[in-house]
């Protein structure tokens, strides 16, 4: 028989949080009228100022190659952002942008990776992490963490799954799913067992503007000494509403990293969509109010998620610090009425109730699902309060 796939593209799972997504808009083509917290993305149109740098790069007649990491331009913008932000300098030889952070990612895992390293990764964890890390020939170490520390990972458990085919660790945070932001102290720890093991850290910083409670946000670079062994991971995705874009960028001291990921890009998509890139430089040097805006919504609507989960019975969830996601432990409904696990909850509650939700297991977490509070406070009043009756039915 004709060979036809590779192992590892059959080992590949598909994304549980794409999968949902597909299936919550095959219904509401249906005619069904489905609430959705499923989404990874704001439900704000990108701002118009935003769009319109996009369509005045089409009438430039800016369809053509830039260069395969990005325009200087943008390169530029990213840098100001990091000086602005965080006091924290790159130049712009030090960026490469990429087709979204999730590309910006992939870039480093196959630069950085080899058959059988080790690449430490906290759970619950973004579902793509483990499987593009698996890609590369890696193998993903997953450090557990507790609900009742609020996941966040104990620095001593960390050390201890360290072996000698450990060759980086990967940081998300204000995390997704859970929406935790590790504490200053915590992230120190883990600057300094990256220096003592000499390990390269990967930094994923996509929701770095989305805290809340002013909670302040700490770059992993910023960190006394960890800069040169930190790849810093960002975009335009969530910050300024812009998913579809797909603009993402890296930043890293290292000239042989950049190189490396520079070629691998070029070998691949090569550079991201030129209008995409100048709508990017726009969201970046322009004004950043807007940003503080949709945070202060987010913020109100994941009040209002967490009072309504505190209504039901059985049900529990650590308060996220930032990103758009609540981490819903559903561990009391396992079990019940035929279900065995998170993909049975969130099956139910889409059959049933018509409640798009991603099951916790590909995240690490059979306990749980995840609920996205990028929706209006309308549906997610209607989305809880049809979760609440799903409870009820369970008993």
């Amino acid at each position: 028989m004709m060979k036809i796939l590779s192992q590892r593209a059959a080992l590949l799972k598909p994304s549980a949080t794409l999968a949902i997504s597909a299936k919550e808009k095959e219904l509401r083509s249906q005619g069904v009228d489905v609430v959705g917290f499923g989404a990874g993305e704001p439900d704000f149109p990108t701002p118009a100022w935003i769009r319109e740098a996009a369509k005045k790069s089409l009438d430039r007649g800016e369809t053509f190659y830039t260069p395969v990491g990005g325009s200087l331009d943008l390169k530029k913008a990213v840098c100001r952002r990091f000086v602005e932000d965080y006091g924290l300098e790159y130049q712009p030889g030090e960026i490469v942008v990429s087709c979204g952070a999730k590309h910006s990612l992939y870039n480093i895992f196959q630069a950085t990776i080899d058959q059988g390293d080790e690449v430490l990764v906290f759970a619950p964890y973004w579902v793509s992490y483990p499987e593009m890390i698996a890609l590369s020939g890696g193998s993903p170490i997953i450090v557990p963490t507790r609900e009742e520390d609020g996941f966040v990972p104990d620095p001593a458990v960390v050390e201890s799954l360290i072996t000698s085919r450990t060759t980086a660790m990967l940081l998300n945070s204000p995390s997704n799913p859970s929406g935790v932001s590790y504490p200053q102290d915590v992230l120190v720890k883990l600057a300094e067992l990256a220096d003592k093991h000499d390990l390269l850290v990967i930094s994923d910083e996509i929701y770095d503007k989305l805290l809340y409670d002013n909670h302040s946000f700490t770059p992993f670079a910023t960190l006394p000494g960890a800069k040169n062994r930190t790849v810093t991971v960002n975009g335009v995705s969530k910050t300024y509403a812009m998913t579809g874009l797909r603009i993402g960028y890296l930043a890293c001291p290292r000239p042989e990293l950049v190189k490396a990921a520079t070629d691998i890009q070029s070998q691949s998509t090569s550079n991201p969509s030129n209008p995409a890139q100048a709508a990017a430089v726009e969201a970046l040097n322009g004004p950043q109010d807007g940003v503080l805006q949709m945070r202060d919504i987010f913020e109100r609507r994941r009040n209002l998620m967490m009072d309504e989960i505190a209504k039901i019975p059985g049900l529990r969830a650590t308060r996220p610090d930032g990103a758009f996601y609540v981490f819903l432990n559903i561990s009391q409904f396992v079990g019940k009425g035929g279900i065995a696990d998170s993909t049975g909850f969130a099956q139910y509650l889409l059959d049933r109730y018509a409640v798009a939700a991603v099951p916790g297991g590909p995240f690490g977490s059979e306990d749980h699902i995840r609920l996205s509070f990028a929706t209006s406070e309308e549906c997610i009043l209607k989305g809880m309060d049809r979760i609440r009756k799903a409870c009820a039915e369970l008993g």
